[in-house]
């Protein structure tokens, strides 16, 4: 998907929804130095072009009973481009996964799993990881603090 052409005023409203996403209009286009017409259509341009692909409430894991993080540095057995994609969509549709990236170096996959306990963990891990064919390695590092979490993009100058 090719880079958006991203101006000044551009970056700002995208700054500022990474701050507030329930920023009205109004207030978005005050924050920007624009009238409320003009923002909008900026923003639905955004939106169209993939730019803002969505909003959501930022919650915390540990208040809705989610207590566990873990990265799991996952290595594919016999590397071939169908047993990436494979994994790759396996890992997507499995919602303990909040993220996941192909990476290189010694693993070939570092997934995000968010659990209530180190039973679900197991629990996760045994009924759903250790039964995908494609997995060669699986190694769990178990985070003891979150110190930031799904921080604002930092975007470049124009």
């Amino acid at each position: 998907m090719p880079k958006s052409d991203l101006d000044a005023t551009d970056r700002r409203i995208l700054a500022a929804l990474q701050r507030d996403g329930r920023l009205s209009n109004v207030e978005l286009a005050q924050d920007v130095a624009l009238s409320p017409s003009p923002c909008l259509r900026r923003v639905r341009r955004l939106e169209d072009e993939g730019v803002i692909r969505g909003y959501r409430a930022d919650l915390d894991r540990l208040r809705v009973g989610l207590g566990l993080t873990v990265y799991m540095e996952l290595k594919v057995g016999l590397h071939s481009r169908a047993n990436a994609e494979g994994l790759a969509a396996a890992l997507a549709a499995m919602p303990e996964v909040v993220s996941c990236a192909m990476v290189s170096g010694d693993a070939d996959f570092v997934a995000e799993v968010v659990v209530p306990d180190l039973e679900r963990y197991e629990r996760f891990l045994t009924e759903h990881i250790q039964t995908l064919p494609m997995i060669a390695s699986i190694r769990s590092n178990f985070a003891l603090r979150t110190l930031k979490s799904a921080g604002p993009l930092p975007l470049p100058a124009a």
